[in-house]
């Protein structure tokens, strides 16, 4: 009695086992492979509208991508040309400055006290050259006089009229002279080049003098502070940095094999990640003669036009046109996502839907590539409305929506 009621049990527990598989769809050993294609019913005849839409194979261009930096295409370092304390810093990080606008003051005492030192110089200088001016005249006076006695007296002595001791004199004063004059004329020519070394340091001092005041040279702005009140400035050390106003570049290294692509003049395609999904127009304005032999890549800098929010150190990407080639493009909301697999519903010549699985691709625009499944030319049928698919819902979103269920 007890053994029939054990195999009542197990027959009844074999009974629910098949019956699960069977609801649980176990038993069916069909699968489905990515070639396959399911036919649905054949669309009812009547006034029934289904959008369609084929599916073309047409040339794209691909696209190469080098990623870079932006930088300002001029980037001053602002520094002292003396050695002087800095009384003030008159602008800062983030100013905006323009052509001449003030930005370090420096003390200019010691550097007035020289100006005026050489004004002094110059004034001596100039007093001592009319000194010089005076007797080369005088010089040049006694020289003519006692020349003119020299010869009056030698025409004299050939006449027997002198005696050879006031010729001798009267030589002896004419060399004389002469060597005066010269010694005068030394003297003129060391006043005037005393004259040009004192104003050549006047002027020297005037512009150390100018180099108080530093200004800004062209637009642009203040993109770092390297100095405060009270420090000592001196060549060599910077101040600022200034970059030119509104001139931003996109500096990419590109890969050996994609240089002859790229040459000065030529315009690619930007994208800025931080801007969102708008490129920009770049116009090439260098590229480094000289790859780098770590990394076999060519430095190209590419120009940017002024945009919003764009910013150096931002990243970027250049977009670098290859070869055109074919590929199958469909509307996006032609493909119906599943988990992982991707179909398209194509309509047959005689009118009845197929579901095939696809591969997609690249996204152009509204378009999506389909990389395999569809050759060109199939006829698609659009979901109703041309709505796309709903889009995956997340795991957190399944949970949520799996509990509520539950609840």
């Amino acid at each position: 009695m007890r053994t029939r009621t054990l195999l009542t049990a197990a027959a009844g527990i074999a009974v629910l086992a098949v019956i699960f598989m069977w609801s649980a769809n176990m038993l069916n050993t069909q699968r489905i492979s990515p070639e396959d294609t399911f036919s649905s019913p054949r669309l009812p005849a009547g006034n029934i509208t289904v959008n369609t839409i084929t599916a073309a194979a047409v040339p794209v261009t691909d696209t190469a991508e080098a990623t870079g930096t932006v930088r300002p295409r001029t980037e001053t370092r602002v520094e002292a040309q003396v050695t002087a304390k800095i009384l003030r810093m008159a602008v800062t990080t983030g100013d905006v400055v323009k052509k001449g606008d003030v930005l370090v003051e420096l003390d200019a005492r010691e550097l007035v006290s020289r100006r005026d030192q050489a004004g002094q110089a110059l004034i001596s200088s100039r007093a001592a050259l009319g000194q010089a001016r005076q007797s080369v005249a005088e010089a040049r006076a006694a020289f003519d006089k006692t020349r003119n006695q020299y010869r009056r007296i030698k025409a004299l002595f050939s006449e027997r009229a002198v005696a050879q001791r006031e010729l001798d004199q009267a030589e002896a004063d004419y060399l004389q002279a002469e060597a005066a004059l010269g010694s005068a004329r030394g003297g003129l020519s060391g006043a005037e080049s005393a004259v040009q070394q004192a104003q050549k340091r006047l002027e020297e001092a005037e512009i150390a003098l100018g180099y108080a005041t530093i200004t800004a040279l062209e637009d642009g702005e203040i993109v770092r502070r390297e100095a405060e009140a009270g420090d000592l400035a001196f060549p060599g050390k910077p101040l600022l940095v200034v970059q030119a106003g509104g001139a931003l570049r996109l500096e990419a290294q590109v890969r050996e094999g994609l240089i002859g692509r790229v040459r000065p003049g030529v315009r690619l395609q930007v994208n800025i990640s931080a801007l969102g999904t708008d490129t920009l127009d770049g116009v090439v304005e260098e590229v480094v003669p000289s790859a780098d032999p770590r990394t076999r890549t060519f430095l190209v800098k590419v120009g940017l036009p002024p945009a919003p929010g764009l910013y150096p150190g931002m990243y970027g990407t250049l977009l670098i046109p290859l070869d055109a080639q074919t590929a199958v493009l469909v509307p996006a909301a032609a493909v119906h996502r599943v988990g992982q697999l991707e179909t398209v519903s194509i309509l047959s010549d005689e009118g009845i839907p197929h579901t095939v699985h696809v591969k997609t691709g690249r996204h152009f625009g509204q378009q999506v590539e389909i990389l395999s499944g569809l050759s060109g030319g199939e006829t698609l049928v659009l979901p109703a409305g041309g709505a796309q698919t709903p889009p995956e819902r997340t795991p957190q979103e399944a949970a949520a929506g799996d509990s509520h269920a539950a609840a």
